[in-house]
């Protein structure tokens, strides 16, 4: 196994990294004690060569049941739409009491822990840095963001700067790392209410992976 996938790491339950969020941790854990409340782990086979990058967890979505991207509707979008593409395998439920296994692909987040208002600041992103620099170094061959600020995350981790790569949905860039950097609108309500994304644009996104890893 390679050294840089052996030494993947996860910010402990209680990383002192980000002041207020710790703020925001504490308070969450005195008002809703059976949620998770902690930083969210990456999900998925650390070798996975397709890896999707979200922001950050939402409050009630991957901050309440510990994996990214359950508990909401946008895990239901995109752990749907990862079914429909081969990239997961069993049932997935908005709980996290299921069997869902996820093939070849890995999920994580820029910043590993819920931000007030769901909008972490520059700082943050910087402390969370190393752990999405460590997911970055794996074997990825496609990384896919959820977003314009995951995309600004990932070029960050990268040391490269933000106006070299404009964000695109469906946009396909070679930021020199060994992998292709794809972009999608974020799979959020608001998202897919406003008609912003729709299950359509969003599943164009991951044939345009499955394309990349393919081959075709």
């Amino acid at each position: 196994m390679p050294s840089a996938i052996a030494s993947l790491a996860e910010p402990g339950r209680d990383c002192p990294l980000c002041p207020r969020l710790v703020d925001f941790r504490h308070a969450n854990r005195e008002k809703f004690p059976d949620w998770h409340n902690g930083p969210v782990v990456s999900f998925g086979p650390k070798d996975a060569a397709f890896l999707i990058v979200g922001l950050a967890p939402g409050l009630r979505g991957a901050n309440r049941t510990a994996r990214p991207f359950t508990g909401d509707y946008a895990g239901d979008l995109l752990y749907q739409t990862l079914g429909r593409f081969g990239f997961s395998s069993g049932s997935y439920d908005r709980e996290g009491e299921d069997d869902l296994a996820l093939v070849d692909c890995r999920i994580t987040n820029a910043v590993r822990c819920v931000p007030p208002e769901n909008k972490p600041v520059g700082a943050e992103v910087k402390a969370c840095a190393p752990f999405l620099q460590m997911e970055l170094a794996g074997p990825r061959r496609v990384v896919l963001a959820l977003g314009g600020l995951a995309h600004g995350a990932i070029l960050s981790a990268l040391g490269i700067p933000k106006n070299r790569f404009k964000f695109g949905h469906n946009s396909v860039h070679e930021p020199g790392s060994g992998f292709a950097l794809v972009n999608s609108y974020h799979c959020s309500r608001y998202n897919t209410n406003t008609g912003k994304l729709t299950e359509e644009m969003f599943e164009d996104v991951f044939r345009t992976v499955r394309g990349l890893l393919d081959g075709d």
